[in-house]
């Protein structure tokens, strides 16, 4: 089973995907890693020296391997899912999970991280202004892709993959008995 997390950044992808891949006794990747370590840079280096379309073409390359490798569970960049055929990818390898926050706890959590000035570009101008405009444009992509969301706001990690499990089996229950 290959099972994607998506979501803008803070969510939780970083923070799940290791304790879901745990349980579900498989391997995780954070794609952005893979990506940093494929350029031998920084991602927001990469969008200094090839700008956007650049570090998007590399994503989808890195995802499109990834989403080939079972069972994974993958931490999706939070643009990934402006590729559409990325997005396709994902929903044929197996379940992809839209984890959200809200605006406030995806600031606080961006700003908490000492590593995201560092390594991440601002795309917008940064801070919330740039969390609120990235959201506004993403969320329908999002959703498009999704096959379970999950609200990570103030649940401790644990519980919520507890969550993704019970929701995990849910889903195939109703795929059997349907297909």
């Amino acid at each position: 089973m290959r099972i994607t997390l998506i979501g803008y950044r803070g969510c939780g992808k970083s923070t799940l995907a290791p304790l879901l891949a745990r349980r579900l006794q498989c391997e995780w990747v954070d794609a952005d890693v893979v990506i940093e370590q494929q350029a031998g840079c920084s991602i927001k280096e990469i969008f200094a020296r090839e700008g956007e379309p650049g570090f998007r073409q590399r994503e989808a390359g890195v995802l499109a391997e990834l989403l080939r490798r079972d069972p994974l569970v993958i931490a999706a960049g939070g643009g990934a899912i402006l590729n559409a055929q990325t997005r396709q990818l994902m929903r044929a390898a197996g379940p992809v999970i839209w984890l959200q926050a809200p605006l406030e706890a995806l600031a606080a959590r961006i700003a908490g991280d000492a590593t995201t000035a560092e390594r991440r570009p601002n795309l917008a101008g940064g801070g919330t202004a740039e969390i609120a405009q990235m959201l506004a444009f993403r969320e329908p992509l999002y959703r498009e892709t999704a096959t379970l969301t999950l609200d990570t706001g103030s649940r401790p990690p644990a519980e919520l993959v507890d969550e993704i499990l019970a929701q995990l089996a849910d889903q195939d229950v109703g795929e059997r008995t349907t297909g």
